[in-house]
């Protein structure tokens, strides 16, 4: 990790501008040249790592057009697009959310060696909150559970279940948990799949695939519209390419054909 420099027109890169959970997308695309092409002189700056063999510059603040969400890069052939993205808003709401020590008060300063904002009158260090969360697909002999989740409710899109883990408990027990509290469903075979980094606004998705054992779907108002059982060929629309939640789905469309052509 490099410290914050002031810009002085000469620096080459790509450039993530970010400010309130946006980042600047001109023409939909992170820019790249010179500091100088966008009147970036006498900004400060950040490199926070590399995107195709150019130094990828964090500046913290807002653009007057184009600036908007990253979930257009999330859709790009080039995943390490959308994770650098992802660092580079999170960086910026870490840093604009912490000028002030929580325990003293007193104004912050950025580390030089790490992503930490320090106290310089009672030490304290203060690093990016990561908040853990599940994503499950279970599978019921060939069908999936889909639901229409309530921040969906103005969209006809279907994903499976998902939600953060509490203070004191396990992956797995959040995944038992959130499952059966959003539909009174009971679960087994829990198996981890992957993660995926997810910057809206700083989680981390664990995802995992699991069974059904028994219970009738009764849905959490609060959390769902609707859910339902799906045959893997009836699939109603589900999220984009390049989510995790995709991913699992596709995963469960395969043991779903295999169980229509094996059985268990």
């Amino acid at each position: 990790m490099q410290q914050h420099i002031i810009l002085t027109g000469l620096e080459q890169g790509y450039w993530f501008v970010s400010q309130n959970g946006r980042l600047w997308l001109p023409k939909g695309e992170v820019p790249s040249g010179l500091a100088k092409d966008f009147d970036f002189t006498g900004d400060s700056a950040q490199p926070i790592g590399e995107w195709q063999g150019q130094i990828a510059w964090l500046i913290c603040k807002e653009m007057k057009h184009s600036m908007g969400s990253i979930r257009p890069l999330l859709g790009s052939s080039e995943q390490a697009l959308f994770l650098m993205a992802g660092r580079a808003v999170q960086l910026a709401e870490f840093y604009r959310s912490h000028k002030y020590c929580g325990y003293c008060g007193h104004q912050m300063h950025l580390s030089t060696t790490e992503w930490c904002c320090l106290c310089a009158k009672c030490h304290q260090r203060y690093y990016p909150q990561i908040s853990p969360s599940i994503i499950v697909a279970i599978r019921n002999k060939n069908k999936i559970l889909l639901a229409k989740h309530t921040r969906h409710a103005q969209e006809d899109l279907y994903t499976v279940l998902a939600g953060f883990v509490e203070v004191g408990e396990t992956m797995e027990q959040a995944v038992v948990r959130e499952v059966y509290e959003e539909s009174k469903v009971a679960i087994k075979n829990i198996r981890y799949v992957a993660s995926q980094p997810w910057p809206f606004p700083n989680s981390m998705m664990m995802a995992y695939l699991a069974d059904y054992d028994h219970g009738e779907i009764s849905v959490d108002p609060s959390e769902l519209v609707e859910a339902h059982w799906y045959h893997y060929s009836e699939l109603p629309k589900i999220p984009e390419y390049g989510t995790v939640a995709r991913r699992l789905i596709e995963d469960t469309v395969i043991l779903c054909r295999e169980y229509d052509e094996f059985g268990e």
